[in-house]
Parts: C-alpha cells; sequence; structure tokens
C-alpha cells in the first residue's frame, strides 16, 4: 500500500512541477481520454461480461454521489449513512413530476429535484446536527430508512412497490455517430457498422448518458474545489478537527456543519435525478439502506477529504464487481477480501488528503524522538 501511495504521490509531484502550459495540455488530454474511454474499449479495462458504457456511466454516477458525500464525511467530518435517502427523494421527485403526476420537461425537474433535496437536508440537519458522533450516525440511518418506507406505503404518490415508470429522458440532439474501437489481441480497429448517436438518449446507448453524468461530475468537482478553497472550506476543516476550539475561535459551526449537509443532499439530489432518467423505471427497491454503506465505503476507501481519492474508490467499487463478473458469486468474497486488507493496511484510505499524510509523518518522527530519548 506504501508502494502505491509513493507512486500517486510522486505523480502528483511531477505533476506539479511541470509549466502551467503542460499541465492545462495534460489536463485536457485525460479529460478527452476519459471521455473516449467507451469508444475506445481498452482491452484491460473494458467488461466483457457487462455493457461497458452502462458500468462506466455508473461509475460516473457514483463519483457523483462520492463527492457529494465526501462534503460532509470528509470535509465537515459529519457521518451520515442515510445519504440513500436524499438520493432516493432526488429520483422520485423527477418520477412524480416528470411522469407519474405531470409532465414537467427533466431540465426543470433537475433543478427542482435538487432545490426539494437541499430543503430535506436542511429539515433534517436542522434538529439532528445538534448531536454528534454515533447520534448522529443512528439519526441518518434512520432518515435512509424512513424515506424508503413512506415511499412503499405512499401508493397514490409513488405508486407504492409498483414504482414509476415513463421517467423522461434527457433532450436528444443526434448529430453524428462517433464508431467503436474493435480489439483483435492489441491491435485496434475502427467499427463503422457499430457507432453511438452523439446526444441522442435512448435505451440501447449507455455511452450519451455516461457522457452526461462526466460532464455533471466535473461542474461539481469544479464548485466543489471553489467551495474547499474558501472561507467556507476553511470552516468546515475547523469544525472537522475540533469542534469546541472552532466555537472558541468563533466560527459558527452549526451554521457550517447545516451548509455542508444541505450541499451534500443537493448532489445527492442530482445523482438520484440522473440515475432516475437514466433508469426511466423507479421503484422504492432501488433505494436500500446497502446502498448508503457502499457510498460510505467509498468516502472511506478513497481517503475521507481528497476528491479524487473518492472517485477512485468510486470507479473501483463500481467496476470491480462487474469486470470479474465471470467468477460468479466468488468475485463479492474477493471484493471483501480486499476491503479488509485495506483496512488493516491503509486505514487513512487509498489517497488520504494532504493534512492526514503529514500528520501521520508527525506522528512517525515524534515516536522515532520518543523511542531515541527512551533508549539515551
Amino acid at each position: 500500500m506504501n508502494a502505491v501511495s509513493s507512486f500517486f504521490h510522486g505523480v502528483r509531484d511531477r505533476f506539479r512541477a511541470l509549466p502551467r502550459w503542460a499541465k492545462i495540455v495534460l489536463a485536457i488530454a485525460a479529460v478527452v481520454v476519459v471521455y473516449l474511454l467507451p469508444i475506445l474499449n481498452p482491452p484491460l479495462i473494458t467488461t466483457t461480461d457487462s455493457d461497458f458504457g452502462a458500468v462506466l456511466f455508473l461509475c460516473a454516477l457514483y463519483a457523483l454521489v462520492a463527492i457529494g458525500l465526501n462534503i460532509v464525511i470528509g470535509y465537515a467530518g459529519l457521518l451520515d449513512l442515510g445519504y440513500i435517502g436524499f438520493f432516493a427523494i432526488g429520483a422520485f421527485t423527477v418520477g412524480i413530476l416528470g411522469s407519474a403526476h405531470g409532465n414537467v420537461p427533466l431540465l426543470l425537474c433537475i433543478p427542482i429535484a435538487m432545490a426539494v433535496t437541499l430543503v430535506s437536508g436542511i429539515i433534517l440537519g436542522a434538529p439532528t446536527l445538534r448531536v454528534r458522533g454515533d447520534y448522529l450516525a443512528i439519526v441518518t440511518l434512520g432518515f435512509g430508512e424512513i424515506v424508503r418506507l413512506i415511499l412503499v406505503n405512499a401508493d397514490s404518490l409513488t405508486g407504492g412497490s409498483r414504482g414509476i415508470s415513463n421517467i423522461p429522458t434527457p433532450p436528444s440532439l443526434d448529430l453524428f455517430g462517433v464508431p467503436h474501437l474493435v480489439w483483435d489481441g492489441f491491435v485496434a480497429r475502427i467499427d463503422l457498422d457499430n457507432q453511438t448517436r452523439f446526444l441522442q438518449f435512448s435505451v440501447t446507448d449507455s455511452i450519451p448518458y455516461y457522457w452526461l453524468a462526466l460532464t455533471l461530475v466535473l461542474v461539481v468537482l469544479f464548485l466543489d474545489w471553489r467551495m474547499q478553497n474558501s472561507r467556507v472550506g476553511r470552516a468546515w476543516e475547523a469544525t472537522r478537527e475540533d469542534e469546541d476550539a472552532a466555537e472558541l475561535m468563533g466560527v459558527p459551526t452549526f451554521r457550517f456543519k447545516l451548509l455542508a449537509f444541505a450541499t451534500g443532499a443537493a448532489i445527492g439530489g442530482l445523482s438520484g435525478a440522473l440515475f432516475a432518467t437514466k433508469q426511466q423505471f423507479i421503484n422504492p427497491d432501488n433505494f436500500t439502506i446497502l446502498y448508503s454503506v457502499l457510498f460510505v465505503a467509498m468516502v472511506v476507501v478513497g481517503g475521507q477529504g481528497n476528491r479524487w481519492g473518492v472517485i477512485l474508490a468510486a470507479f473501483l467499487l463500481t467496476w470491480a464487481p462487474e469486470k470479474f463478473r465471470f467468477l460468479s458469486d466468488a468475485r463479492f468474497l474477493l471484493f471483501g477480501l480486499a476491503l479488509m486488507a485495506l483496512a488493516i493496511f491503509r486505514p487513512q484510505g487509498l489517497l488520504p488528503p494532504r493534512r492526514s499524510v503529514r500528520a501521520q509523518r508527525a506522528d512517525e518522527e515524534t515516536e522515532v524522538l520518543e523511542d531515541g530519548a527512551a533508549h539515551a
């Protein structure tokens, strides 16, 4: 694990040493490659037993979820075990307004879903964020299950266990076709018979949905970066490290915790809305508490507080089970063993934030000095 960390830190340091123009060129090239992944079908990455475009869409969707939950857990230090509740509220808001009880256009449904989940986050957070630690985790866990039970029992509004179908899709623009690459071993050729229509959203092709989800991830990443490096981000960090000390220094911690909770809820609602429009059918069984556990695992595995770490973890935890689908149920055993090994040998996550690395190094140096003093 230390070798992996050293590799990533080495790559990061080399990237930072580059001139500004080289950084921009490399960043643009990386984004283009990520957008073209389902077209390129890289042999070592593509999923042969699953639709690669659909898998990448889920990776981008869960990356969006992980970014939102990272604001709550990683930045503000609030353990939220009921994040699936906001995901479900966003999805059903789109379903109810766009299909079940109205014909509201999707481009209007999505901001409404974000607003509804943001208000839900404020309503939940206002009374519950006054408690800390395990008590907050228990309250949010209950919230996620309460939302699911309401969706099951509100037949007239949500369709109950039948769910909602015919959810609207994004407006399509059939501009041109993008041919796929086909690999014969490590030799590629262009398959003109297999093309993805650019920005044509359909049930048979998940790639335009992946492009849409990835675009939203980039937008939210930019906003996340701006917030973390602002006064708000510093207040979140102070609250996470020591809430009492932050209060004494004049930081209105409750207000900033509520802001983190509401911001994370809005991103969760956006993710749920995107999920609903891709599936075109949702029911309460899509939003069980196990998904909340998966979302928290993405943040913890990636490294709480590191946006790139949680994105990497979201990709790995979504892609790996599909990549090794040929192992049948044994893949879940290997998946669990890998998580156990990570918890034992890398408890700070795959890519911990720089503050965690600095703190760990300081602790190690202190231990060395103390051992030297003890033997002297």
